[in-house]
């Protein structure tokens, strides 16, 4: 179908628009009172809130449709309903659109001071934050338009650093030095579950490292690598225990070329006898498994690159290279000096940032994280008992198998915008604690404090949001919305969040309320494009839910959303469905 054949000479929002603000002046979106025999089962739905940086694309179309289906369903049987609408901060997305704006005033947040910056980043939510509000509104959707939220609210702030510190005095959350996903242009850590997989073209490098004493008549091992200049801080080379021929190595030490270390051969399980030559360098601060390995092997974990993943100081000509630059060089000087072995070619995929798509880089620093073992069990039990059920079910799997895989969660963000750590320090007498109120002096000497410097993950605080929004103050304190609306009937949402989101408000309502969060979640289909490919810009197969709305009017959009959803997960939009051919169209 032309494009100038699908418009229809008709002015939907001349007629759509002034309905809808007529319905919501009059209350009827509010918490309806309910009536008939329906008067006393309350209903609430909490929308997933939308960043503050994001606009209305097809996936929020179809949620939000989806929603209010639900809403208005309930609405018309009786019950008592409620749709909490709000927005999140977004951390990163949000501190990255504000550096750019002060980029393009040619200032950086660095020249302007944090306090300055957070100034900076409110005014923006004041003037672009609201946008997708206003689009929600004009696909007519029915949510509690009158009480809306905002996930760094002075209330919603105060149940964040009650819980943090509530987990933090029960030893559910602590500070430690682990690897993390650090993004060295964002500056920051990044969770595991935001780190995007990238297919990459590239090379297994083959190194010789000369052995300290020959091993049957063997002057030298071949380690194969992806990354050949993180080999500046190996501190050990392990084998199979599995792979008989490299027995005779275990106990022998090497000497590690170009910063002349001895480093010891050893044998761990973690170690695939069929990759490469089977002798594997292990760089504990700069990869998840060799760190695994150096806790048990005691090796020392020397961090060899600053925070932008540069080399630091001591390595002579390295330092001050960037990764790429490093890797050119190791590679030439271990040429030079003749222990090239060979090269390869080998596919693999590398992690990069969810938001600005630089390679990620596993890095050791000292971060908060949360101890999820004793969270995790009671989210679990919800779901394999039926408290809690999926639709389609397929995903109660799902989700029960991410939360058998969970490992302790990195909440510390090294940035400037959202909810800061609720840490307090004294330097003159080393009293340290977390507080929900900032301590004017130190308890124990009367000294000043300071804050720790780092921002909680959004998905700390986004946790909270089926309870945080409807008054929840702490465990002993019970706001009339919970006692009468908790927990709430429906979750609808995507499946890329599943753990992100969905399991860990699970496991925050269950401690904080002792309840579930809600009855059923609705993992609804991904929109792709009428192709069946993930609908993007280079592709051009990407749809304009606002286009649509313009065309066919907020109603036929959705009706025609509603219409292509079927029991597969995905959806492939066609918008040719959303025209009645049988009416006459006007070109």
């Amino acid at each position: 179908m032309a494009e100038d054949s699908k418009k229809i000479d008709y002015d939907f929002s001349a007629h759509e628009v002034p309905l809808f603000n007529a319905w919501k002046q009059a209350g009827y979106f509010r918490r309806s009172k309910g009536r008939g025999d329906y008067a006393d089962q309350p209903y609430t739905i909490v929308i997933p809130p939308p960043n503050i940086t994001g606009v209305l694309h097809m996936g929020h179309a179809l949620n939000d449709t989806i929603q209010d289906t639900c809403t208005r369903h309930a609405r018309m049987q009786g019950r008592p309903t409620r749709w909490v609408l709000g927005t999140d901060h977004a951390g990163i997305a949000t501190q990255t659109k504000v550096d750019k704006a002060l980029a393009d005033k040619g200032v950086s947040r660095l020249q302007i001071g944090r306090d300055a910056f957070i100034e900076e980043c409110w005014k923006w939510r004041e003037e672009y934050g609201n946008t997708i509000v206003s689009q929600i509104k004009g696909m007519g959707c029915s949510c509690d338009y009158d009480d809306e939220h905002f996930t760094l609210d002075d209330d919603y702030a105060h149940a964040v650093r009650q819980v943090f510190a509530d987990w933090y005095h029960e030893n559910l959350i602590y500070r430690g030095k682990r690897i993390v996903n650090w993004c060295p242009h964002c500056t920051t850590a990044i969770a595991d579950d935001e780190a995007e997989y990238v297919d990459e073209a590239g090379h297994l490098w083959h190194l010789r490292y000369p052995l300290v004493e020959p091993v049957d008549g063997q002057d030298y091992i071949v380690v194969a690598t992806t990354r050949p200049e993180t080999m500046l801080g190996d501190t050990g080379v392990a084998v199979s225990p599995k792979d008989p021929s490299k027995k005779k190595f275990v106990g022998a030490k090497a000497r590690l070329p170009l910063v002349d270390r001895e480093i010891p051969i050893f044998e761990d399980f973690v170690v695939d006898a069929e990759f490469g030559t089977g002798f594997v360098k292990v760089t504990p601060a700069h990869d998840p498994n060799d760190w695994g390995m150096g806790q048990r092997h005691d090796l020392p974990r020397i961090n060899i690159f600053d925070e932008t993943a540069h080399v630091v100081e001591g390595y002579g000509r390295f330092s001050g290279m960037d990764r790429d630059e490093a890797r050119e060089a190791v590679v030439a000087a271990f040429e030079e000096l003749g222990l090239l072995d060979h090269i390869e070619d080998h596919a693999h995929s590398v992690m990069t940032c969810y938001r600005c798509h630089t390679k990620l880089e596993p890095w050791e620093s000292e971060q908060w994280f949360v101890a999820v073992d004793e969270l995790k069990k009671p989210a679990a039990a919800a779901v394999e008992s039926g408290e809690i059920k999926f639709h389609p079910e397929r995903w109660k799997q799902v989700y029960l198998d991410w939360l058998s895989n969970l490992k302790d969660w990195c909440i510390s963000r090294q940035l400037w915008w959202g909810h800061r750590i609720p840490m307090y320090y004294c330097d003159s007498c080393g009293w340290e604690d977390a507080c929900v109120d900032e301590p004017h002096a130190c308890p124990s000497c009367g000294g000043s404090v300071r804050q720790d410097e780092d921002v909680l993950d959004t998905w700390f605080s986004s946790q909270l949001w089926p309870f945080a929004t409807q008054g929840w103050v702490n465990r002993d304190e019970v706001s009339d919305e919970i006692a009468a609306n908790y927990p709430t009937q429906v979750l609808s949402t995507a499946r890329d969040i599943m753990g992100l989101w969905v399991a860990r408000m699970v496991m925050a309502s269950e401690y904080c309320t002792g309840q579930i969060p809600y009855e059923h979640v609705i993992i609804h289909p991904t929109v792709m494009g009428a192709d069946g490919k993930p609908m993007s810009k280079s592709r051009g197969n990407g749809v304009d839910p606002l286009r649509l709305m313009r065309d066919y009017g907020a109603d036929g959009m959705r009706f025609g959303l509603l219409m292509q959803v079927t029991g597969s997960q995905d959806l492939k939009f066609n918008e040719d469905k959303l025209v009645d051919r049988k009416s006459t169209r006007l070109n």
